[in-house]
């Protein structure tokens, strides 16, 4: 078997042995937000970054369902300039904590993607949102450094090939996103067809 077949193969026993129950709890506490019209902020590093601002793409346009309240998600990983002030002036470790200083509010929710859960900016991005009221969903590697042991609810990549963990998250993306329009869909059936105002759990 050459590298290829490799390569594809183990993703293949990566993906089916991915926690269906962690994706669904995951599914859930994103609905719940979006009922509460709470912002949802996504951070990342490297390929994890490209990752967040993807999943900030698919949770504002893909999920839209015309008349139904929309998703307010904010990738801190697109703001260029910002990011690198903050480590230029302060620190790197500080690149996810100052614009969630300006921006998070209590009961807002913080999706973190780390392959190995312990980058600096990302574990003190996490410890400002828990301590200022905001939930934190991690996108892990495995066994998941000490972002999964923060983290309100995980998923973990069970692979400790980085490009397993990092096709893990974005195929999360799309599950997760595919699921939360599949749920708004329904929601929008079974409403009057107006007014369609926020909704409430």
């Amino acid at each position: 078997m050459d590298f290829v077949d490799t390569y594809l193969s183990e993703l293949e026993t990566v993906v089916r042995r991915i926690s269906r129950d962690a994706i669904r709890a995951v599914i859930d506490d994103l609905i719940a937000h979006w009922l509460e019209n709470r912002a949802i902020f996504l951070i990342g590093n490297g390929g994890s970054a490209a990752t967040a601002s993807h999943m900030m793409n698919d949770l504002n346009k893909f999920t839209i369902v015309p008349g139904m309240p929309r998703f307010r998600a904010f990738a801190l990983t697109d703001n260029v300039p910002l990011m690198t002030a903050v480590a230029n002036d302060i620190d790197y470790a500080e690149v996810f904590v100052e614009p969630l200083k300006n921006l998070l509010q209590p009961g807002d929710l913080l999706i973190a993607m780390s392959a190995s859960g312990n980058s600096p900016n990302i574990i003190r991005g996490v410890e400002y949102a828990q301590a200022n009221g905001s939930r934190v969903i991690a996108f892990c590697g495995d066994p998941g450094g000490r972002l999964a042991q923060l983290a309100d609810l995980k998923i973990v990549i069970p692979s400790n090939r980085i490009g397993h963990q990092e096709d893990g998250h974005l195929i999360l993306n799309h599950v997760i996103t595919a699921a939360l329009l599949q749920h708004i869909q329904h929601m929008s059936n079974e409403l009057p067809a107006t007014p369609r105002a926020r909704l409430t759990p």
